[in-house]
């Protein structure tokens, strides 16, 4: 009799503490998981944004290239940052242009690739905060 009661009690507090593990869980996946994946609105990607004025520069091929960017930012700060590197940003972005060749730059892929490097160069630089994103907003080869 006294293991059946022991045995009951035992059972009561494991079930007690799973249960209040299952509450804690919940509560903690719904006011911490949505805020993580939540996309930033059309205004908070211009506020956070720069601007890389056009550039011409010379390809590998002897060919040449016209193409302007916008820097997506993780921060105020990290635009700040971006807007004082402004100089050495463009300067990354004509060394990996003078690498390439037009047909580098055909379909999709290619232009993609572009971004992607330069978001991985760019984050070299950068010191308060990263490039998120790269968005090609003009692009002219001849």
């Amino acid at each position: 009799m006294k293991n059946n009661k022991l045995l009951s009690v035992m059972l009561i507090i494991m079930v007690a503490i799973t249960l209040i593990s299952v509450v804690a869980l919940v509560v903690i996946m719904k006011f911490t998981g949505n805020e993580g994946t939540k996309e930033p609105t059309a205004e908070e990607i211009v506020e956070s944004s720069v601007d890389i004025p056009e550039i011409t520069t010379n390809l590998a091929d002897e060919r040449f290239i016209k193409v302007a960017f916008k820097l997506q930012t993780d921060s105020k700060k990290a635009k700040k940052e971006a807007e004082k590197r402004n100089f050495q940003i463009q300067n990354i972005i004509i060394e990996q242009l003078s690498e390439m060749k037009a047909e580098d730059f055909n379909g999709r892929q290619g232009k993609t690739a572009l971004r992607n490097r330069l978001k991985e160069e760019i984050n070299k630089l950068m010191q308060e905060g990263k490039i998120v994103e790269v968005y090609i907003t003009s692009f002219i080869i001849q």
